[in-house]
């Protein structure tokens, strides 16, 4: 009787460790050697704009027309300063009149009243179709077409007037334009994020029978501002930058400072770069706030927050020792890649 031999079994494979490719043993793919993946357009593309970019400074640098002395001197003046502050009003008195009327015509949209939904498509309707410079100078030009303003019975007797002009100066007209015109695409923004709520969330809120408003402050606007807030704060954005159109009103916003003193000194490209630098640094303070706003709002639905900016430019940091050492995605040579 002879006894079988048995082939001793085989070690354990570490879990997530690859087998052996089809078509090929443990020593075969021993003497193969791993290179790194090679992505050379994307390096070229990516040196080039490097190169463009590195041009473009190089110009801002050493070209004498950018005149930066006056640049320097102008940037902090006292009356920059004060136009900016202006243009901070602006932009505040929009965004509360917008998003508060915004919110009101939303509402009016998706009432179950024919008469309101109607009303609220035709305000957004009119106010998105005309341009904003279009809306100001109508506004600004009221006191032509209606010289006094009184309140009373609708079609009765009137109770108190008053002098359009006297109420509706510069500044009031480009409130109420920027506000107005805010207020049609803060409606369709808001609308937006409530839409997009599944309206099982509704229905299961009724079945327990949470009253109506409770619903809507509790289950609906929470979820709704991760829908709403993105687009919001481009709106802000938009309406910062766009506070620039009431120079025809001879408001004395940041453009229409820099505008000013140009036209006195003749030093149009610095004063323009001016303008230009300060709305980058308020647009991107503006950024960083719409950032955390998104965070706070986005709590119960992520466990960490997305990063920075800042953040991502630390992780690349980071990783560039790792990827110049062979540290990046591979693939072997002869094999599938």
């Amino acid at each position: 009787m002879t006894a079988s031999t048995q082939a001793p079994p085989a070690p354990a494979r570490p879990a997530g460790t690859p087998g052996p490719a089809p078509g090929l043993d443990a020593g075969e793919l021993e003497g193969l050697r791993t290179v790194p993946a090679r992505h050379p357009w994307r390096w070229t593309a990516g040196t080039a704009a490097l190169v463009v970019l590195v041009q473009f400074l190089h110009g801002l640098a050493t070209n004498p027309a950018w005149d930066w002395a006056t640049f320097r001197l102008y940037f902090t003046a006292d009356t920059i300063l004060r136009a900016i502050g202006r243009t901070l009003e602006l932009t505040a008195y929009g965004t509360v009149l917008g998003f508060a009327l915004g919110a009101v015509v939303a509402a009016m949209r998706l009432s179950r009243s024919a008469i309101l939904r109607t009303l609220a498509w035709a305000y957004v309707w009119v106010f998105r179709s005309i341009p904003l410079i279009v809306q100001l100078v109508f506004w600004f030009n009221l006191s032509y077409l209606y010289k006094r303003f009184g309140f009373g019975i609708p079609f009765g007797p009137t109770f108190g007037e008053f002098e359009t002009v006297g109420v509706l100066g510069a500044l009031g007209a480009a409130v109420l334009g920027l506000g107005l015109h805010q207020a049609a695409f803060a409606a369709e923004i808001i609308r937006g994020g409530v839409i997009a709520v599944d309206a099982g969330q509704r229905e299961a809120a009724a079945a327990l029978g949470i009253p109506r408003v409770r619903q809507a402050r509790r289950i609906v606007l929470p979820q709704a501002m991760r829908s709403i807030l993105p687009a919001a704060a481009n709106e802000v954005i938009s309406l910062l930058k766009g506070t620039s159109v009431v120079y025809v009103m001879a408001i004395g916003e940041l453009f229409y400072q820099a505008q000013v003193i140009y036209g006195r000194t003749g030093r149009v490209v610095p004063l323009l770069m001016v303008a230009t630098v300060w709305y980058v640094v308020l647009t991107t303070v503006l950024s960083i706030g719409q950032y955390h706003v998104e965070c706070y709002f986005s709590r119960g639905a992520r466990r960490t927050p997305p990063p920075t900016p800042l953040q991502r430019l630390r992780a690349l940091v980071r990783s560039l020792p790792a990827r110049t050492s062979g540290g990046t995605p591979s693939r072997t040579s002869g094999g599938t890649p």
